[in-house]
């Protein structure tokens, strides 16, 4: 099962760069800093602890 998991992460992190790259080569402003929000969205959600904080965020822990 984590075969699977591997090919869907690589393929939306290659939709991600594809979507970056196209956002710079069309020098469009808002397109980039939304695709930077994506990918440090995406690495925060990878780094440990991730969960708690957003669990805080959002008062689960009550």
């Amino acid at each position: 099962m984590g075969f699977y998991y591997f090919i869907i992460l690589f393929v939306g992190i290659f939709f991600i760069l594809g979507a970056g790259l196209q956002a710079f080569k069309h020098h469009s402003l808002s397109k980039k800093r939304g695709i930077l929000g994506v990918i440090g969205l995406s690495i925060f959600l990878f780094t440990p602890g991730s969960s708690d904080i957003i669990a805080e965020f959002l008062r689960l822990n009550e």
